[in-house]
């Protein structure tokens, strides 16, 4: 009788089950979102927190800024912006490309600069001037800030013109760390999220650049016009102001 009883009670609940189910699944949806190349590591991380926290699924694509802001204006179908500087969002907004109101900081980026050998790079970044290399990349400074903030560096230390023969120049962020990576650079001028990560050892050698030495790398996100009437876009934007998303993005090095 008792078997009988939940036999019944199971084939009562199952629907009601299977129908919350499919209700929770159609409130989730998808969010496309175009990244600066030296936040595609944390922005993984973020999304992953983002999706088990909402349901809704992240699809990221990492870049240079410069380069988004061109296939934005062409049309490109993202929603959400998070920029590797403050202008280009402001840009987008100015040209009715973006939504005014929903730009915000997200990180200030910290520049790094980085060899894959051990001791090649002092705590002071006294190497720039030593000749031990004969290859320094950087982030192509026309369309990534990074490679703005280095060439800043450079005049700092009155540098640039003695080094500008042995720059080697990347797409973004992403492709200088991966010349230094590689080998094909001694060393380079990059994110420090890029070397500093939860859970990774630190390989190789660093200079942390200080603030001062260049103008402040403010990270900017932005609501695209094609994101603005979806709730998973317009959620994802608010979930980089939550305390668990800023606690990520501190972890991978960058300021608030």
């Amino acid at each position: 009788m008792l078997d009988c009883f939940k036999t019944a009670l199971y084939r009562t609940l199952a629907p009601l089950c299977l129908a919350g189910s499919c209700a929770a699944a159609a409130q989730a949806g998808e969010v496309h979102v175009a990244v600066a190349a030296n936040f595609a590591v944390p922005m993984a991380r973020v999304a992953e927190s983002f999706t088990a926290a909402t349901g809704h699924v992240v699809k990221l694509s990492s870049g240079a800024t410069g380069k988004f802001y061109s296939q934005i204006v062409a049309g490109a179908p993202f929603e959400l912006l998070l920029a590797a500087d403050d202008e280009t969002p402001r840009r987008l907004v100015e040209e009715g490309h973006a939504v005014a109101s929903s730009r915000v900081t997200y990180a200030t980026g910290r520049l790094v600069l980085w060899s894959a050998a051990p001791s090649l790079v002092d705590a002071q970044g006294a190497v720039l001037a030593s000749g031990r290399f004969a290859h320094l990349a950087i982030a192509n400074p026309k369309v990534a800030p990074y490679g703005r903030a280095a060439i800043e560096v450079l005049r700092a230390r009155g540098l640039a013109d003695a080094l500008a023969p042995k720059l080697v120049t990347g797409e973004s962020v992403a492709q200088a760390f991966q010349f230094v990576a590689t080998g094909n650079a001694e060393l380079g001028f990059v994110a420090l999220s890029q070397v500093q990560a939860p859970g990774k050892a630190s390989t190789g050698s660093a200079w942390v650049v200080p603030a001062a030495m260049h103008a402040p790398i403010l990270q900017d996100a932005v609501l695209l016009k094609a994101g603005e009437h979806n709730p998973a876009a317009v959620a994802l934007l608010a979930y980089l102001k939550s305390a668990p998303a800023r606690e990520l993005i501190r972890a991978f090095g960058y300021g608030p």
